[in-house]
């Protein structure tokens, strides 16, 4: 059998106890008392079993405490996912869009996400679905607008034709007349 780590030589149970009892955190406090029964002389079994936890569990404790003292017993907050496009990738993604697509060279007329998806696999070998570039897009501030759609043969003319036109000039309304007092 291995021989156990040893704690910190800068903390002594008392102490510990002591930050347990001021601590706010119930899972860090746990953690602290039972670090305190190995600096009495206590086994890491009796630590465990105080914890209600295992061994292994209170190895962990053990190199925790050592490498970041009683802030090390504190819950971690996980570091979650690395984000698909780096600061400087979304600079250049918002520069591509308010430039705008040129039809020659880009081969559309206007930006679909699909497109811009595209891009960025050509450009920086990063593959992005549809509704996560829009999300994305969306977090940086733009939204999608579409221009109202038109008929190919309308004709401008028959149009201002069939608009309603109001007369120039308004009449004033009629007052009201108020209910007489009882």
């Amino acid at each position: 059998m291995a021989a156990a780590i040893a704690l910190r030589a800068d903390y002594e149970a008392y102490r510990l106890r002591q930050l347990a009892k001021h601590s706010d955190d119930a899972d860090q406090t746990r953690r602290l008392l039972a670090l305190a029964v190995i600096y009495d002389g206590g086994s890491r079994s009796e630590a465990a079993e105080l914890a209600g936890v295992g061994l292994q569990t209170v190895r962990d404790w053990v190199l925790r405490f050592n490498a970041a003292g009683p802030d090390g017993l504190l819950n971690r907050k996980p570091p979650g996912k690395v984000r698909l496009l780096s600061e400087v990738q979304r600079c250049e993604l918002a520069e591509l869009i308010e430039r705008g697509p040129d039809p020659a060279m880009d081969g559309v007329v206007r930006w679909r996400l699909i497109d811009l998806a595209r891009w960025l696999f050509a450009t920086y070998g990063v593959a992005v679905s549809k509704q996560t570039l829009s999300r994305i897009v969306r977090s940086m501030g733009y939204r999608k607008l579409s221009a109202r759609p038109r008929h190919h043969a309308q004709d401008p003319e028959a149009v201002a034709v069939f608009k309603k036109t109001f007369p120039p000039a308004w009449r004033k309304s009629r007052p009201r007349m108020q209910p007489a007092s009882r």
